[in-house]
């Protein structure tokens, strides 16, 4: 039996003194790391912001097995939020798309959630019509002609069932239930509102896919209302991906379970502070950052070399070469090359020990 099938669904319940426990230390941090944000300044605060969208967008894809380009997720943003980065470039609309959700949720966080603002959000993440190699039912409710709907993992004819949502003809009223109790004026932390959402959303799970993408959003909407602040200084998603099985062990156990949700609360909170503490690598990287353009501000460095430098500062993987250059960046080994050579010359980028064919490459001393 799964929770929906209770006598009582949807009236959850949870220990308060556990879960409070855990909340107040929380909105401590929360509002600290606001307050640290803040003062940085206007600039300082957009691209720890952009930071954080890139990597939210990015991460939350990466639980769904859906790699994004972080290139194209960067400039989709920075397009829509009217920041100037430099090496801007094309984007596809998956990338375009899975954006639109994000920044529709977090920066109008203030208007209401309806029934067809989370159909343009479904239309928004596919684009084509299709789900992989798979046609499903585009901005509207599932409706479960292939069958009900399951949450299945293993090969396929053998897998083991995790979840199987509600029927298709009871979505409609379930999301009519759900939209109104979001949408009430409460006395509910919001905090512990999105916690709610999130779980609430997914097992009704009310789309063909992109449920999980689309409960995050909510997450992610119902946070900023905690903030009345439409900039993100924290990803919960990224550190749902690096807790990627005990999230989804902990969403099956729930949704087994009965209507008392302390466990997931209590998780959620558990996995939202170390999202805020994950959160100080993030200032410090942006002050990195911010530092490095500034004492650059009077060079003349083209797309190319912007590129692979900000892929540096973000903490490039393995050794930089001329191949990698010419790889990432789509140009022949010479252009490589002289974009490398020229940004030797001024001391930005430096040649590490060694030489010949295996010559590698890294950041200058800042």
């Amino acid at each position: 039996m799964y929770i929906y099938e209770l006598p009582d669904w949807p009236h959850f319940t949870w220990n308060h003194e556990k879960v409070y426990e855990l909340l107040a230390p929380l909105r401590h941090q929360q509002g600290h790391l606001i307050g640290r944000m803040e003062a940085l300044g206007f600039q300082f605060r957009e691209r720890a912001a952009l930071q954080t969208l890139t990597q939210d967008v990015l991460k939350s894809s990466e639980i769904e097995g859906e790699i994004l380009d972080s290139e194209q997720v960067r400039s989709s943003l920075a397009r829509r939020l009217g920041m100037d980065i430099g090496g801007l470039i094309p984007t596809s609309r998956d990338v375009d798309g899975v954006v639109d959700m994000m920044l529709d949720a977090t920066q109008h966080y203030d208007q209401p959630l309806t029934k067809e603002r989370l159909f343009d959000w479904h239309a928004a993440l596919f684009s084509t019509g299709y789900s992989g190699l798979i046609k499903i039912k585009v901005g509207a409710w599932r409706e479960d002609s292939h069958g009900p709907m399951q949450v299945v993992s293993g090969p396929f004819g053998r897998g083991r069932v995790h979840y199987q949502a509600p029927a298709a003809d009871k979505v409609d009223y379930e999301m009519g239930v759900f939209l109104d109790w979001f949408n009430r004026e409460t006395t509910l932390d919001p905090v512990l509102k999105a916690g709610l959402a999130h779980l609430w959303f997914v097992t009704i799970h009310p789309f063909d896919d992109g449920n999980g993408r689309i409960a995050r959003a909510i997450g992610d909407m119902a946070l900023a209302q905690s903030e009345k602040s439409p900039q993100r200084f924290y990803s919960l998603s990224s550190q749902i991906r690096s807790e990627r099985s005990n999230y989804y062990k902990m969403l099956e156990r729930t949704q087994k379970g009965s209507l008392d949700v302390t466990s997931w609360m209590k998780w959620f909170l558990s996995c939202l502070e170390r999202a805020i503490q994950g959160a100080e690598g993030t200032l410090e990287s942006v002050l990195l950052k911010a530092r490095f353009w500034e004492k650059l501000s009077s060079s003349s460095l083209n797309a190319r070399q912007r590129k692979i430098l900000n892929l540096m500062l973000d903490g490039f993987e393995g050794k930089l070469t001329t191949s990698k250059w010419a790889k990432l960046t789509k140009c022949s080994q010479d252009t490589a090359y002289r974009d490398i050579l020229a940004l030797v010359d001024q001391g930005i980028l430096k040649v590490n020990p060694g030489g010949g064919r295996s010559t590698s490459y890294s950041l200058g001393e800042f």
